[in-house]
């Protein structure tokens, strides 16, 4: 994806579900990774720090990419509704999420 857009962000597992979390991951419903994939995320990887359950999201995004859209996709919804009972979460069950500043990259 040309000019994309290095996002990252962390997000926190309920003590307890790492390997639940893994397992959902693993078996992620193909449809959503094609929405994930049309909305413009790509490069997408989450890995975990064990110790703490904290996540930490890595993606590139499209330069047109709208998270507003995204998020109210019913698809989405319906996944946040699936990983809700595993997963720190706002009251509409979307991931408590914080996002982070790049202060370095090398290609």
């Amino acid at each position: 994806m040309e000019n994309a857009i290095r996002n990252a962000f962390t997000m926190k597992v309920k003590s307890g579900f790492e390997t639940e979390y893994k397992i959902r991951h693993d078996q992620i419903w193909p449809e959503l990774a094609a929405l994930l994939s049309e909305s413009g995320i790509c490069d997408y990887s989450i890995f975990l720090d064990e110790e703490t359950g904290i996540l930490f999201g890595v993606q590139k995004l499209s330069t047109g990419f709208d998270r507003s859209q995204l998020s109210s996709h019913p698809l989405m919804r319906k996944w946040w509704n699936h990983m809700s009972d595993i997963m720190e979460t706002n009251p509409d069950n979307s991931p408590k999420t914080n996002s982070l500043k790049e202060v370095f990259h090398l290609d």
